[in-house]
């Protein structure tokens, strides 16, 4: 069911916007309507209590009221995105979905049953206590994706205390945990979600003059593309007052870039997981990579130079691999910290950094320097086996204008020595013509023929 409180929040919405697209803003009044006839509809077309379902669809006021009415029923959503397209049967399979409902491009909504699938016991769980379940998917930078699953009831916990919500564009999509934070967020606290059309730099831009979006959350490398675009000196953008990056490591070159370009907007860290949810942070400052966390029911510690945390609302478990967390219910997110005080410094995931040697190489920071190199549109940093040091340092570039290779690799070369020791200087240099990041704009470090 969907927790008292938030119907009541919906209810005092009334004819305020609560999720405009385009021209169409959808008022709280007509989303609680919609999700009223949205339960009707999964009662006449025989979908069961409790079920596994799968929502496939980008973001919309249909979406969002759909995922409000399967939450009502006690459903456990698997919302899947075009984003994960290619491996959809695989994500059905793991996850056990046992109905399937696309929302077309024409407004319609295709219900479908699956072949029965074997009920997880953590799914069994939460059927017994009549909750709610959610099924989100690790981007699987190692091996297959993990289906961490969540109870509807303690991740919408932490919403229900107020706090102040911003006309917020849902720049990450529903299958992530950054855009399920954004959505509860805005309608526990009678915000406005801005639907873009699209995700592109000037599309976005575009938007947020429409709409006067306050606040937009994003990543790293579409800030990164913002900046190269010009698109922010093509619209007017002045009704920004924050600007969130989260999802990989931000490249300090590209945080001092955006603090200058908009001096008036305050640019802020976040920090969350698929399997613990999104922690409540503040930056140290608009043009700081050090970011306090903190939040209800989380607690923090670092052990051999990596974060652990430890949540209320952190998932049940995974669908398809043993539990992650230790016997004291401490998760270890396998990313290498720096402390100061009450503030972290997030160096990169364990996993991606770099040993040459046995120096440690952290990608981000050799991007930070490349990114500022002349002619260098974009860059991805990425170790590779070597026999003698274990591993090298490579580099893969984007270029604004085509350049001799040779050109490019000596002057790369000879601006990352007069700043970096030379274990962190590229061994490998490359220039490649197609984007190295996926469709959620998350740099891609495990090469291009592998799916973000």
């Amino acid at each position: 069911m969907i927790p008292e409180w938030l119907v009541e929040r919906l209810r005092e919405g009334g004819e305020a916007p609560a999720i405009v697209r385009g021209d169409h803003a959808f008022s709280y009044s007509a989303l609680s309507a919609r999700v009223r006839e949205l339960v009707d509809e999964l009662e006449d077309r025989g979908v069961p209590r409790g079920a596994v379902i799968s929502l496939e669809g980008d973001y919309s006021p249909d979406a969002c009221a759909l995922l409000l009415a399967l939450v009502d029923r006690g459903a456990v959503v698997v919302p899947l995105t075009d984003a994960s397209a290619g491996r959809r049967d695989r994500f059905l399979e793991i996850a056990g979905v046992e109905w399937t409902i696309r929302l077309l491009p024409s407004g319609g909504r295709e219900y479908g049953p699956r072949e029965e699938s074997t009920v997880h016991p953590l799914v069994e769980r939460l059927r017994a206590a009549r909750d709610a379940g959610l099924v989100l998917f690790t981007s699987g930078s190692t091996g297959e994706p993990k289906a961490a699953l969540h109870s509807f009831a303690l991740l919408l916990k932490k919403f229900e205390t107020r706090r102040p919500a911003l006309r917020t564009m849902t720049f990450l999509l529903l299958d992530h945990i950054g855009g399920i934070n954004t959505l509860f967020h805005i309608l526990s606290n009678g915000g406005s979600v801005i639907v873009p059309e699209g995700r592109s730099p000037d599309v976005v831009c575009a938007a947020i003059e429409r709409h006067g979006v306050q606040l937009l959350p994003t990543t790293p490398t579409f800030l990164n593309l913002l900046l190269l675009s010009e698109a922010l000196a093509r619209h007017d953008v002045r009704s920004l007052r924050q600007i969130t990056y989260g999802t990989e490591p931000m490249p300090d070159s590209t945080l001092q870039a955006l603090h200058h370009a908009l001096p008036g907007v305050r640019l802020s860290q976040t920090y969350g997981l698929s399997e613990l949810g999104i922690l409540r942070a503040r930056s140290k400052s608009s043009d700081s990579l050090w970011v306090r966390l903190d939040g209800e029911g989380v607690e923090l510690r670092v052990q051999d130079g990596t974060l652990r945390i430890r949540s209320a609302s952190a998932m049940l478990g995974y669908l398809n691999a043993p539990s992650p967390f230790d016997a004291d219910g401490w998760f270890n997110t396998e990313d290498e910290v720096e402390t100061d005080g009450e503030f972290f410094r997030l160096r990169g995931r364990r996993s991606e950094i770099i040993n040459v040697g046995g120096q440690k190489v952290y990608p981000t920071e050799v991007e930070s320097v490349l990114l500022q190199i002349e002619n260098v549109r974009d860059a991805v940093v990425r170790g590779e086996k070597n026999p003698l040091t274990g591993q090298i340092v490579a580099a893969s570039l984007n270029l604004h204008r085509p350049e001799p290779l040779d050109s490019v690799r000596r002057r790369v070369r000879e601006a990352c020595r007069a700043v970096m020791p030379a274990f962190q200087v590229p061994a490998r240099i490359e220039v490649v013509e197609d984007a190295q990041y996926g469709s959620r704009f998350k740099r891609n470090r495990r090469g291009a023929s592998e799916p973000v």
